[in-house]
């Protein structure tokens, strides 16, 4: 254990988590998501809610405020516009951790798809609701 870090924050995706770099994209998703598929490095977070290993990635990784979007989720499949309550729930997380500067923009399914592929890795969590999926775009720590 270390002091003043989320218990969930284990030693795979610390090291992960610290060895991107700026601008590199991260993906937290649930678990009806072709992750396997992917290619990429895989963090299982088993059990754990999207929104809770979203506050806990957000507690140590700012996003990256050089862009217009560093924050989205996948549209609803037949209803772009859509909702669903875990989309609230995400954008709580960002705004309590990042400011309300930062919103959650949407994608296309098969554009979330593409955009996940040339991510840095995926966290899969334990999330069972549907469309319990961000990608996260890594910014900078600036000196104090």
């Amino acid at each position: 254990m270390l002091k003043g870090l989320d218990p969930i924050l284990g030693p795979e995706l610390l090291s992960t988590l610290r060895e991107m770099g700026h601008g590199d994209d991260i993906v937290i998703v649930d678990t009806n998501y072709p992750a396997a598929a992917s290619g990429l490095p895989i963090i299982r977070l088993d059990g754990i809610p999207a929104p809770r290993v979203l506050d806990a990635v957000l507690s140590v990784m700012p996003l990256d405020d050089f862009v217009p979007e560093a924050a989205w989720r996948m549209q609803v499949v037949g209803d772009p516009a859509g909702e669903q309550p875990i989309f609230d729930e995400f954008r709580a997380v960002i705004a309590a951790r990042e400011g309300a500067r930062f919103a959650l923009a949407s994608l296309e399914r098969f554009a979330f798809y593409e955009k996940a592929r040339n991510a840095y890795a995926i966290i899969v969590s334990g999330e069972r609701r549907l469309y319990g999926n961000v990608i996260l775009k890594k910014g900078i720590v600036r000196p104090d």
